[in-house]
């Protein structure tokens, strides 16, 4: 089973509650997430993946928990990011994988429906996220 990371990148004014989320060039809306490398503790694989997708800067990571029910074959680590302000609405991030991307970055409100172009997998992980918040 693969050992996914996903950090929780809450804003920080708080209300409305918002999660950092992108739209991928390729492959549509998604949340930050990422491989967990053997030895490393879920919420330092959360706050390196967020950095490395997004630019953004963890000044500490608490574990939220986990779940085998977001995608086949693989667990799920969530942890809540407390970010480093200040904060950009709507920001622009060169991240290295695939060969490189320009992922586009928005704020996604929790409490609001899903924009429908997230695909099965992101829209579970928001559930999971509305409901641990």
């Amino acid at each position: 089973m693969r050992e996914v990371a996903c950090p929780v990148a809450l804003h920080l004014d708080g209300v409305p509650r918002r999660i950092a989320a992108f739209e991928h060039p390729l492959a549509g809306l998604q949340l930050v997430k990422g491989g967990i490398e053997p030895g490393e503790r879920p919420e330092r694989a959360a706050a390196r993946e967020l950095f490395e997708e997004s630019g953004l800067e963890t000044r500490a990571a608490i574990y939220l928990g986990e779940s085998t029910e977001i995608d086949t074959g693989a667990r799920w680590h969530f942890s809540l990011c407390r970010l480093a302000g200040p904060l950009r609405e709507r920001w622009q991030h060169h991240c290295a994988d695939d060969g490189g991307h320009l992922f586009r970055f928005f704020w996604l409100e929790l409490d609001a429906p899903l924009p429908e172009r997230f695909a099965p997998p992101f829209r579970r992980a928001a559930l999971w996220i509305r409901r641990a918040l």
